[in-house]
């Protein structure tokens, strides 16, 4: 038999529909859907989370300084005026009481930045490597909350390789392969075509 199943479709169509139905898996825990693309999709999935927990702990924790921006208690950017030429603070804000933009001659508007000290993950050469292999397969998928549907700045990027270094490979470390299973559910209304839900175990 062929290394793996055509399911009736282009190169490319197939390569589009098995990374869409991969990135649902690890986004969602399960997906619904034929036998035949399942099996496939199942091979991948099991791949993806089997690097996952093979670089898991392949890292290591670096301190860096950073530039933050100072926020004031509506969580809004505090803002000085300063002198275009000295760099010398000629205004603590750039705007008056009544809340109105101040203007000073010579003088331009800057954000003020606090030096922070964190702590962050630097991943090693191997774990780098998987991280690129993993964003081949996976599409990105932005959240969009219910309350505020519509409103692009209230959308977030998942970070779905993130979720499997951090969620997914603690929890499998110590199972050896098999992270997902296939259930069927019967036979689909319009075709006959048995349908099945892929979910993690």
């Amino acid at each position: 038999m062929a290394k793996y199943r055509k399911l009736g479709r282009t190169s490319a169509q197939r390569k589009a529909l098995l990374r869409n139905q991969v990135t649902a898996v690890i986004n969602n825990g399960k997906i619904v859907t034929t036998e035949a693309k399942a099996k496939e999709v199942q091979k991948i999935v099991d791949g993806l989370i089997a690097l996952a927990v093979k670089e898991k702990d392949n890292f290591e924790t670096v301190k860096v300084t950073t530039k933050v921006a100072r926020k004031d208690k509506d969580g809004k950017r505090v803002k000085q005026i300063v002198d275009k030429e000295t760099g010398k603070v000629l205004a603590e804000s750039h705007r008056d009481k009544d809340g109105k933009l101040v203007k000073i001659e010579n003088g331009v508007t800057v954000t003020v930045y606090d030096e922070v000290e964190k702590e962050i993950k630097k991943d090693l050469a191997t774990r780098s490597h998987a991280r690129r292999q993993m964003l081949k397969v996976l599409n990105p998928v932005v959240e969009v909350p219910a309350d505020a549907a519509g409103k692009k700045k209230n959308t977030k990027e998942v970070d779905l390789v993130a979720k499997l270094f951090d969620e997914y490979a603690p929890k499998y470390a110590t199972r050896k392969g098999g992270y997902t299973r296939i259930v069927k559910i019967g036979q689909r209304k319009g075709d006959a075509a048995m349908t099945v839900v892929l979910e993690l175990v």
